[in-house]
């Protein structure tokens, strides 16, 4: 349903390089009733699918390490991220999406994934809605090295660890990217490694 409290809006594209970042100029109803006309500016650069790759019987779980260039600019020190395996739907649907990903940043060829949640990752500024997944693997699985696919310059390391390595990385902070920290949450509170 749309928003009765929102009316006249117009964008304005700022940048159309990489993704898109328009400035969204509209007007907005106060409780008072009163019209309050407000400017936003919003970087669209599409929906994205994440996944963890977790093996139960061992007890481990697939995560990735890249640099970051937005972080490196932000005070990560070497601009490293560890994360969940992830991309962007392209078109694709977000299961499509996040097993083709799998397979070119982890090597690992899932079969079955499963939905656990969506979320918006930053609603005040980008309006990409991020499809959460969960994956079982195992070592037959594995097709090729992973990386990242050649023409996106990912240069991906895969790491395998333990599920408990992965919780204490978080809580020393040497994990701090939200959608992995969410997703090990999840596999934490849901109890993914409980015999």
């Amino acid at each position: 349903m749309k928003n009765k409290n929102v009316r006249n809006i117009t964008r304005e594209i700022l940048s159309d390089n990489w993704y898109t970042l328009n400035k969204i100029t509209f007007e907005y109803k106060k409780e008072d009733g009163t019209w309050e006309k407000q400017s936003r500016e919003a970087y669209n650069r599409g929906n994205g699918a994440a996944i963890l790759l977790y093996n139960r019987s061992q007890g481990t779980v697939i995560l990735t390490k890249q640099f970051r260039m937005p972080t490196y600019i932000n005070g990560n020190e070497d601009g490293m991220m560890i994360e969940v395996c992830a991309g962007l739907l392209d078109g694709d649907a977000p299961e499509t999406c996040i097993k083709k990903e799998a397979e070119e940043e982890t090597g690992y060829k899932l079969d079955k994934v499963e939905k656990v949640f969506e979320s918006y990752m930053s609603p005040g500024s980008v309006t990409e809605i991020l499809h959460f997944f969960i994956g079982s693997y195992e070592a037959k699985m594995k097709v090729g090295e992973g990386g990242g696919a050649n023409d996106e310059t990912e240069n991906i390391e895969v790491m395998e660890m333990t599920f408990e390595k992965a919780l204490e990385m978080v809580a020393t902070g040497t994990i701090k990217d939200a959608k992995t920290i969410l997703l090990l949450q999840y596999a934490k509170i849901n109890a993914l490694f409980s015999s």
